[in-house]
């Protein structure tokens, strides 16, 4: 075969060649969908050229998350408002708007608000019909909608980026048994909200561990709170009150700082076992003092860069998606925090 052309991409994209020389010179003016045909066909054809250069047209992708006074979103934030510059030649402009974890409705008026102006989502949001039916019309047109770190049920998005959280809800029945031991006993569960699916996987991947393996380990109260750190703190103070046999605590949200305070004015720090998710800063000192057994970390630097890639695959900005869009979870003790 000789030299491709423009006309021998156009053919195969089915556009027009002036298309083709808009796409490939940068020009604009090219809807999404034909310029990743445009792309797609440039690549397979192997035209003599630079497609990785910056795409011309900017693409607004909008990530909501909660406010940054939780500490794992302000890593996600943190994370998101790097990759505009880390990954310039994809030309994704990411903007942060952030939600209420418990307020379902204005998250929905939120999406539906943002459809007219973006081209793409990324949202970390606890479910219901009403955010699953504005996540399924803002991407009826096409546009991507990407759930991290928890997924949305009923929300038909495109991908879910982040860990295998019933897996992660099992390491932690799994280590939990084991550090309780041959007399078990009884266990608190903080959930953030049993809404947010990677919540409610997570808690009942923990239970089933239990119930396997571990049957000396029952879950004595199960609470939520709602992702409110302080009220993580109050629930377990009370808790603990009342039920002088809980031997374990297994936080699977917000709050670890507040469950150890309490834990602590109970004089309780050396009886309980505690586990946690997300090696944030204060929660790594917290496990260095020996307040918190064990971390399950599932890397917000990694999940932000997975979902990058695979918005880019999707627009045509990157020949592959990731090899996988589950990202792995890793355990922290005193001894590798």
């Amino acid at each position: 075969m000789g030299k491709i052309t423009a006309k021998d991409i156009a053919a195969a994209a089915g556009v027009s060649a002036s298309t083709v020389d808009r796409v490939l010179n940068n020009r604009g003016g090219v809807t999404d969908g034909k310029e990743r045909r445009v792309i797609e066909w440039a690549r397979k054809l192997k035209i003599d050229r630079a497609l990785n250069q910056r795409m011309a047209r900017t693409l607004r992708i909008a990530v909501l998350l909660q406010r940054p006074e939780n500490p794992f979103h302000a890593a996600v934030q943190t994370n998101f408002e790097a990759a505009t510059r880390a990954f310039s030649q994809f030309n994704l402009q990411f903007k942060i708007h952030h939600i209420e974890p418990a307020k379902s409705d204005a998250t929905a008026e939120l999406i539906k608000s943002l459809s007219m102006t973006y081209d793409g989502m990324v949202i970390v949001s606890a479910g219901g019909r009403d955010v699953a039916a504005a996540l399924r019309e803002f991407g009826r047109s096409g546009k991507p909608v990407i759930t991290l770190v928890t997924d949305i049920a009923e929300s038909e998005r495109f991908a879910y980026v982040g860990p295998d959280n019933a897996k992660a809800g099992r390491i932690a029945g799994d280590l939990m048994g084991r550090l309780l031991g041959r007399d078990g006993g009884n266990i608190l569960v903080i959930s953030g909200m049993l809404t947010m699916m990677g919540h409610e996987e997570r808690e009942a991947g923990f239970r089933a561990v239990l119930n396997e393996r571990y049957t000396g380990c029952r879950v004595s109260d199960a609470l939520e709170s709602f992702e409110r750190a302080e009220l993580a703190g109050d629930l377990v103070f009370s808790a603990l009150k009342r039920n002088r046999a809980i031997r374990g605590i297994y936080n699977a949200s917000a709050g670890a700082s507040s469950v150890v305070n309490a834990v602590k004015a109970l004089g309780r720090a050396d009886e309980i076992v505690f586990i946690t998710h997300e090696l944030t800063d204060d929660r790594r000192q917290l496990l260095r003092q020996g307040l918190i057994d064990v971390i399950i970390d599932q890397g917000p630097a990694l999940e932000v860069h997975t979902a990058v890639e695979a918005l880019a695959a999707f627009f045509g900005r990157k020949d592959e998606p990731p090899a996988s869009l589950i990202t792995p979870v890793h355990i922290h003790t005193i001894e590798n925090c």
